[in-house]
This record gives structure tokens, C-alpha cells and sequence, in this order.
């Protein structure tokens, strides 16, 4: 669908929704951007509750779930992270109809550029820090859970190293996945360290943060799950996550990353830190593979 038959469409959609009914007539601008799974468009010159607004309007689930789903999972995700102060502040959602797919989320849209590396890395551990500090729900539904981020890594990657052979890649490289893998299996086998749990962005590339107000905002929830944090540490400074985003890119040197986690492990409880420092070698390398697997599954879906 073409921007000014999307932009149409949700016009018609917001008239719908009594508490967003007045964003109806506002100048909605698609925003550029590289995301795989929204389309985003700024109301430009009309806020909410004071704050500047965008429509996150959902391409595809990447969870795989139905519409309706993929849009109640969204919108329970910004709001459990809102609290923390470092996320957008969630004012809606339009349903999923004809025209309009899979729905639409309405945030603030936050004023602000990626973060530069490393010098912003301090921010991007701070503002995970206190998105990990947020209290656990009894009722977690509907976000995911995982409890045993070993088994549940493995299990992405598992997935996404079924399409080795189809992504038509180099001999050396194709070798070096499958026995990244068998070290991983190894791994699933031995003793794990005592649980963490909390919320989680689990799509925590630095691409993913805008700097504003001198905070480092998280954007892209849709993934967020209550996990492991390590695994949001890992992913935010892993070479296949720093090289992710081109208008954010860099190449950490060891000591920076060091750097990043000093700075987290100062920002949280002492009882998180040392019941996370087990957790962050091993996920550490977990993530890098599952991460490259994801571009691997990516090449091929994409292509077909």
C-alpha cells in the first residue's frame, strides 16, 4: 500500500477510536527508517497529553502471532516499560481492520538522534539499567517469558541455522556457524547458574535508542519479554548489533565494552549484579550467534 492510501486509511481508523479521535485530522509525514516490521508516520504539529505523537503501524509479527495479538503484545510492552522513564509514553492503539491490517500503535515520538558510539554507551547501559530495575508482574501475560534463556536461545537459533544451506553461503563461513552451534549444544548440557528475571527489550541493538533530554530512549518494544538481562547487555554492544544500524554504526574495542558494563553494573543492585555476572559470558556468546543466524533466516525469507 502506498503512503497516501496507508495515511487515508488511518485517518479513517483513528475517527474510530474516541481517545485518539483528534489525531484524525493531523498532518500524519511517513518517517524514513530502516525497520523490517513498521511503518512509521509523525503527527506533525498535534500532541498528546503535551507530547509529540507517532503511529507505529506493524508490517508483519516477528513473534509470528495474529494481528490482534502482535498489537495487544505491543501495546502491554510499552506499557510495563513506561514506568521506567526511558521508553515512549504509550497513548494507544487502533484496531486491526480492512484497510489497516495489523492495526496501529500511538506513541511519543521522541526528538532525537541515534546514539554515537562509544561515546554514548554509558546512556545505553544506564537506560537498561533501570528498564531491568522494574518489579516483575505476578501476571506476565501477555508477554513472553523466558526463564531458561539458554534453552530458549538455542531454540531461535536452532531455527535460524535451518536455512544455512539455502542462504548460499561461503564454504568457511557455513562450517563456522555449525560448529558455533555444536559448542552451543555443549553448552545447553552444562549446570546453569541460578535464574534472573526481569523486563527485558531483547531487541536492544543500538539502533534502537534515540538520545533526548540526556537519556538513551529505547523505541522498538515490540520484542520485549521478561528474560535475562545479560542478553540485552550482549546485544546491545555485540559487533553484529553495533554494525546493525548504519546511522549508528562502530566498531567497540574490547575496553569500550568493558566500559559499557561497568557502567550498568554501577547503575543497578548489588544483589542484580552479582546474581547476573555468572550469566554474561555465556549469553554473551549466545546472542552473537543467534544474532547471525536471525541475518542468515533474514537473507532467506527476504529473498523469497
Amino acid at each position: 500500500m502506498s503512503d497516501p492510501a496507508l495515511i487515508d486509511e488511518l485517518r479513517r481508523a483513528l475517527a474510530g477510536v474516541p481517545r485518539l479521535a483528534g489525531l484524525a485530522e493531523a498532518p500524519l509525514a511517513p518517517l524514513p527508517g530502516r525497520g523490517v516490521a513498521h511503518d512509521h508516520f509523525a503527527a506533525d504539529g498535534v500532541t498528546f497529553d503535551g507530547l509529540p505523537v507517532i503511529l507505529r503501524v506493524p508490517r508483519v509479527s516477528q513473534w509470528g502471532l495474529a494481528p490482534e495479538q502482535q498489537l495487544a503484545y505491543e501495546a502491554a510492552a510499552f506499557q510495563r516499560a513506561e514506568p521506567s522513564g526511558v521508553t515512549p509514553r504509550f497513548f494507544g492503539t487502533v484496531p486491526a481492520q480492512p484497510g489497516l491490517a495489523m492495526g496501529a500503535l500511538v506513541v511519543e515520538r521522541i526528538a532525537g538522534p541515534k546514539p554515537r558510539l562509544p561515546r554514548d554507551l554509558a546512556l545505553l547501559a544506564r537506560s537498561l539499567a533501570r528498564i531491568h530495575a522494574l518489579p516483575v508482574p505476578a501476571e506476565r501475560a501477555p508477554l513472553l517469558v523466558h526463564a531458561d534463556p539458554i534453552a530458549e536461545t538455542l531454540k531461535a537459533i536452532r531455527e535460524q541455522a535451518s536455512f544455512v544451506r539455502e542462504a548460499g553461503l561461503a564454504p568457511m563461513a557455513a562450517a563456522a556457524i555449525q560448529a558455533e552451534l555444536a559448542t552451543a549444544e555443549s553448552l545447553a548440557l552444562t549446570a546453569r547458574p541460578a535464574p534472573v528475571l526481569t523486563l527485558t527489550g531483547s531487541d536492544t541493538h543500538p539502533g534502537n535508542f534515540l538520545v533526548a533530554a540526556g537519556r538513551a530512549v529505547f523505541v522498538d518494544l515490540e520484542k520485549a519479554l521478561y528474560g535475562n538481562p545479560a542478553v540485552d547487555l550482549a546485544h546491545a554492544t555485540l559487533y553484529t548489533s553495533t554494525m546493525w544500524d548504519p546511522d549508528c554504526a562502530a566498531r567497540l574495542a574490547p575496553a569500550e565494552v568493558g566500559d559499557f558494563y561497568a557502567a550498568y553494573f554501577e547503575a543497578v543492585t548489588p544483589s542484580l549484579a552479582a546474581a547476573l555476572r555468572p550469566w554474561v559470558r555465556p549469553l554473551r556468546r549466545l546472542v552473537w550467534l543467534r544474532t547471525l543466524t536471525w541475518c542468515v533466516r533474514w537473507r532467506v525469507l527476504s529473498r523469497r
